[in-house]
């Protein structure tokens, strides 16, 4: 019996996940409630964000790429990112996914995948007590 393929091959390699992080980007920088956590970013500061989430990428789907940025909770701590940002994220990636055909099984390993950052990156709301 061979061995199955890392998600990262079954995906395309890592020209693919670069489409993807290409298509992604904009998406996300565009949505008018998601655009202010690229609002003051300089180009270079987003160009290497984008090479970051490419690395992050590859290396979670099983590629040989090395991830050199910083964890997901302290890439994004402070960022007041909360459920409605990560609900319009995932309309963003979903139409990204759509966008490439990628097959159910790959989606939702993918969709699987993102969701297990979401603690990370979701900050939860403090409830005031009275």
């Amino acid at each position: 019996m061979g061995e199955q393929k890392s998600l990262y091959a079954r995906l395309g390699g890592y020209d693919a996940i670069a489409a993807v992080a290409d298509n992604l980007l904009p998406r996300l920088m565009s949505d008018p409630k998601l655009g202010r956590f690229w609002a003051h970013r300089a180009e270079d500061s987003v160009r290497r964000e984008k090479q970051l989430l490419i690395d992050f990428l590859c290396q979670s789907a099983g590629g040989p790429l090395f991830y050199t940025g910083r964890n997901m909770h302290t890439s994004h701590k402070g960022m007041r990112i909360d459920e409605e940002d990560w609900a319009a994220f995932l309309v963003h990636l979903n139409g990204t996914l759509d966008a490439f055909r990628v097959p159910a099984a790959e989606r939702s390993e993918v969709l699987s995948f993102v969701e297990s950052t979401k603690a990370d990156i979701v900050e939860q709301a403090v409830v005031a007590k009275a």
